[in-house]
């Protein structure tokens, strides 16, 4: 496994990337949409793992237009009323349309790197970006996954339920057991949306663990969780992708 630092021009500045590619020819390319504490040695290990499974992953940094900012620990960021403050103007601050933009992108980077077949997966506020992603690249994108994706199906003019139409990729979404940003309704709403616009899904629910629990980081940590997520993650993929 080789992992290199990369810069891809956007129409907004440079973003930074990680790029993490297999001791082979890569099998198909990833693009991992971060969760709000940006990229990290716990998403870095994540990539290494998927890209033990033979893609190519990128890490892209969603934050870059305000960089430098933090590190943060994503343990306790939310529990202290500045690192909260801060980390909530990063994410309002960058929104949907500024990363669907950028994904546009991140795929030509993969594509320069000789990579044309293209799975995303999202954490947390990635989720979203993910499936918005698979939306606006119907024809790049042909699997896409969200893990306690928040937001998914909310009433914002954003909320990718709104473009199922649009989407062409297979689609997998992992819920936590409980989720204030994603509740059951949403969860309905989502579903709805995705079977009236014939999108091969699943959405699977993981009882018992919360918001957060596939990053090891993270306080709601679970191993048993984790483990059941890059089961389903890297069939997914390998049913998609090859």
């Amino acid at each position: 496994m080789a992992r290199k630092e990369i810069e891809i021009e956007t129409k907004d500045g440079k973003a930074k990337a990680g790029l993490f590619r297999p001791a082979s020819a890569p099998r198909a390319g990833v693009i991992l949409y971060m969760d709000a504490f940006g990229p990290r040695p716990a998403l870095d290990d994540m990539a290494e793992r998927l890209a033990g499974h033979g893609y190519a992953v990128l890490v892209p940094d969603l934050f870059y237009r305000n960089a430098p900012y933090g590190p943060f620990d994503a343990k306790t960021a939310f529990r202290v009323e500045e690192t909260k403050t801060k980390l909530m103007a990063l994410v309002s601050g960058t929104t949907q349309e500024m990363t669907i933009g950028d994904s546009g992108a991140f795929l030509d980077a993969l594509a320069a790197e000789g990579i044309g077949t293209i799975g995303v997966v999202g954490y947390c506020m990635g989720g979203a970006r993910a499936l918005n992603a698979a939306a606006t690249y119907p024809d790049r994108i042909v699997a896409a996954a969200s893990f306690h994706g928040g937001n998914l199906a909310s009433d914002a003019p954003d909320s990718p339920y709104r473009k199922a139409a649009s989407i062409k990729a297979r689609v997998y979404v992992g819920t936590a057991g409980i989720d204030r940003s994603f509740p059951p309704e949403q969860s309905a709403r989502l579903a709805e949306a995705l079977r009236i616009a014939e999108v091969d899904h699943t959405i699977e629910n993981y009882v018992g663990v919360g918001h957060g629990w596939c990053i090891k980081d993270h306080s709601v940590y679970d191993e048993a969780g984790a483990e059941r997520h890059w089961k389903r993650l890297t069939t997914f993929f390998g049913e998609a992708l090859g």
